[in-house]
């Protein structure tokens, strides 16, 4: 099943024309996914990938194709106005692989977005995949297996990473996201740990944070509160310097909040193990279904 996209997701890609869009729009289609439509102002008319019909907004696409679902490849300056046009138009789940957006741009965009159904993904995220069924954005397609564990991360690599130490270790995965790491996006760790809350076929869940912020702590009381699976973590950042930026925008630590030993600390006191490296991150996965009489049930290999 897994969470938010899937086989009957009806995607159209934002400025599809372009040179990274178009190369990932034909990895997405040769996964599975269904791409309806694309995107691309004063382009209505032409086709892409000889099958994909490209229209001038995203409102025309959804009304000849049914498109539901969008994943945005666009320069940073148009970026919010692209997200802004999919919600406009009524679309469910946006995708938004754009970095560098600045973030007063994206302010406004969580102001538009407050109250509308609209559910944003991103940006400056990998985007997400729904194994054997949806892949949208730059998820590595051959490092997923399909299964019973959820994967959510801030942190880009490390949802590769994480995803790759699992498939080796026989575990697969149900739908594994990254909700990108800058300081204002849409979706943050609740939304989706509440998703895979609700996912019959998602036994467990890994869950990626990084230093800077509280949203792995806010996320650490959730789970605590309300989460009814097993969930396994994993820290990065634990050796940056006080108050120096660490990649993303969103992780710095500063005031002293938003250090690695922090995050650890609620995640420990909600009953969540977390891995000391990386590396360790699909052995303590193993631990903790076995510990938890799920793996059996998540161990395809």
């Amino acid at each position: 099943m897994g969470i938010f996209v899937g086989k009957d997701s009806r995607v159209v890609v934002q400025g599809i024309t372009g040179k990274q869009a178009t190369f990932h729009t034909n990895i997405m289609k040769e996964y599975g996914t269904n791409v309806v439509a694309g995107v691309t102002p004063g382009r209505a008319g032409e086709t892409v990938l000889d099958t994909i019909p490209v229209f001038n907004t995203v409102t025309d696409a959804m009304r000849e194709t049914g498109a539901n679902v969008s994943v945005i490849y666009v320069p940073a300056r148009f970026a919010a106005d692209s997200i802004i046009e999919a919600a406009e138009a009524g679309i469910d789940i946006v995708v938004c692989i754009t970095e560098h957006i600045p973030v007063l741009d994206m302010v406004k965009v969580r102001r538009y977005l407050k109250g509308k159904h609209t559910r944003l993904i991103g940006p400056n995220c990998p985007g997400i995949l729904t194994v054997d069924e949806c892949r949208l954005g730059l998820l590595p397609t051959y490092i997923h297996k399909k299964g019973h564990v959820g994967v959510v991360s801030r942190s880009g690599t490390l949802t590769y990473e994480v995803t790759y130490q699992l498939t080796m270790a026989g575990i697969g995965q149900t739908t594994c996201i990254g909700i990108g790491g800058d300081p204002v996006k849409g979706m943050d760790f609740i939304e989706v740990l509440d998703a895979f809350n609700r996912d019959e076929d998602t036994l467990a869940v890994m869950m990626i944070g990084e230093i800077g912020g509280t949203a792995e702590e806010e996320a650490a009381a959730w789970i605590k509160a309300y989460m009814k699976k097993p969930v396994i973590g994993f820290i990065s950042g634990q050796q940056a310097p006080p108050g120096k930026r660490m990649g993303h925008a969103g992780a710095i630590i500063s005031g002293g909040k938003g250090t690695a030993a922090d995050k650890i600390k609620a995640l420990n006191e909600a009953g969540i193990e977390v891995a000391e490296t990386v590396a360790a991150m699909g052995d303590l996965a193993v631990k903790v279904l076995k510990e938890n009489g799920l793996y059996d049930t998540c161990h395809t290999c």
